[in-house]
């Protein structure tokens, strides 16, 4: 079956662990993690990695000029308010580029700044004004962006166009879009500007990843992802869901898929944050075969419940033994092991193996060795 879709055009991955996904509660990354997940971003081919907020304190700053200063592929980013003080800190960083943010929704506006629109919009292009005129590129970016009304959010993005942006970002702050309003807010927007388009969505309605792709489709250049999908709340669409669906949906192969897994273990380890088994792409059971009818067709060929082959992603394929393991995937794996046994001992191993799993106790490969070993 063949389906219709928007294959995106020219895209860019902005990958902002270091610092929305710093964001997550409990987490704080030491300046070495800091580097060693920028390298790995950068080994895949990442082009923009958001390297921190440096205003935040000494500490940032420092490490944010140091990912700067690794002589990475990708260009170096960080954040920084509309505020002149922001831009400088970002200066003395040396980073490639400057994100600077103001919120322009009605509830931002009267609740965190207290100003209205012309206040807030008017210091905010001061600030881009101020960063292009010491020769920095920036990303003007509208926070709250899917709760401004549209015709308010196409004038600040035309009014940053006039005043040289050289991105306008959507920022889905709340996670509020779907993939029908990201693919129309996206297109609607590029109906006003020229400038290159970014959009950054946050997962709280578990719509992160699709809706990114829809804001692609419609024409966002600039793909905001955090690895494992860390970040506030309920995080950012992750980066290795969003990578691997490119590759497969869309043929997008500008990325190396294959250090994935390694990318992701990585940052558990320092997030401490642990992936949950039914994660895609890097959850321990994106490739694991217990069902009997599964197993015994994926022994003979893989892609009969596989969308792709493990080790594309960098992980490997695991055949769970347990009770909805039938007589057929059974002789496979025991073939497999290397073992010849007899149609009554299989039996037998069967009813074992169904006992064990019914009790909740993993049967592994060494453990069905020990039960084929007490069969002899």
């Amino acid at each position: 079956m063949k389906f219709i879709n928007h294959k995106p055009g020219d895209i860019e991955i902005c990958d902002v662990t270091l610092r929305d996904g710093e964001q997550t509660p409990g987490v704080a990354f030491s300046t070495q993690e800091k580097i060693s997940i920028a390298e790995k971003l950068d080994s895949i081919g990442v082009d923009v990695i958001e390297a921190g907020f440096p205003v935040v304190s000494a500490a940032e700053e420092a490490t944010v000029r140091e990912i700067a200063h690794l002589g990475l592929d990708a260009k170096v980013c960080c954040l920084a308010r509309s505020v002149a003080k922001d831009v400088d800190t970002a200066l003395k960083c040396d980073v490639d580029f400057i994100s600077i943010f103001i919120a322009t929704s009605d509830l931002h506006l009267k609740y965190k700044y207290h100003k209205t629109f012309e206040e807030a919009t008017s210091c905010a292009l001061d600030v881009l004004d101020y960063a292009k005129d010491h020769g920095l590129i920036v990303r003007f970016a509208a926070e709250d962006a899917t709760r401004t009304d549209i015709g308010v959010l196409k004038s600040i993005f035309k009014s940053a166009e006039d005043h040289g942006a050289d991105y306008v970002s959507i920022a889905d702050t709340v996670g509020i879009l779907n993939p029908s309003t990201a693919f129309y807010l996206v297109s609607e927007i590029k109906k006003t500007i020229k400038t290159k388009l970014c959009i950054h969505c946050h997962n709280d309605l578990g719509m992160a990843v699709a809706n990114t792709l829809s804001g692609a489709e419609a024409g966002a250049f600039q793909l905001h992802t955090t690895v494992n999908g860390i970040g506030e709340r309920c995080g950012n669409a992750a980066l290795e869901e969003l990578l691997v669906s490119l590759r497969v949906q869309y043929g997008i192969e500008k990325y190396d898929v294959s250090k994935l897994m390694e990318l992701s273990k990585l940052v558990e380890q320092y997030t401490e944050i642990p992936i949950p088994k039914t994660k895609a792409i890097v959850g321990a059971n994106a490739f694991a075969h217990e069902s009997g009818i599964h197993v015994a067709a994926v022994l003979e060929e893989p892609m009969t419940y596989e969308l792709f082959a493990p080790e594309m992603v960098g992980a490997k394929r695991e055949i769970i033994i347990g009770k909805h393991t039938g007589s057929k995937a059974l002789k496979g794996v025991v073939q497999k092991m290397g073992y010849d046994l007899t149609h009554e001992q299989m039996s037998t191993l069967l009813d074992k193996v169904k006992k064990c799993s019914e009790a909740k106790k993993k049967v592994s490969c060494g453990r069905l060795s020990e039960f084929i070993k007490e069969l002899e």
